[in-house]
């Protein structure tokens, strides 16, 4: 693999980025500095760490990247949850959010394995 470009994890993740912004975008503007800029820097989080952990000339580095990738999505995870329990948006808007980053998540804890077990 040349890019990080070319990882399906990288390029879902920048997905979820898009709809992360798009789901805040319906926030109130008294989340401005709150929820609705907590999450949108930890969705853009996952793909950047995917990207400079490929671009680290070890498997370590690589490896430690992925874990902050997969700290930031759950991290993601938890604001999410809150922004739905604070009803910032309908239920079924948080959705698309949820399913998206779950399938990273799995994706991620599969690439940490596969750099630990080299």
């Amino acid at each position: 693999m040349k890019s990080y470009r070319e990882l399906e994890v990288w390029q879902r993740s920048c997905d979820l980025v898009l709809e992360i912004y798009k789901l805040t975008s319906t926030f109130p503007h008294t989340e401005q500095y709150g929820l609705i800029n907590q999450m949108r820097r930890a969705a853009i989080s996952i793909p950047s760490n995917i990207a400079e952990g490929f671009s680290r000339r070890t498997l370590a580095d690589n490896h430690n990247f992925v874990r902050i990738a997969f700290a930031s999505g759950a991290e993601l995870e938890t604001q999410i949850y809150l922004a739905e329990k604070l009803k910032l948006a309908q239920t079924k808007q948080f959705k698309a959010a949820q399913d998206a980053l779950e399938v990273i998540m799995k994706m991620l804890n599969k690439l940490g394995q596969s750099l630990t077990s080299g």
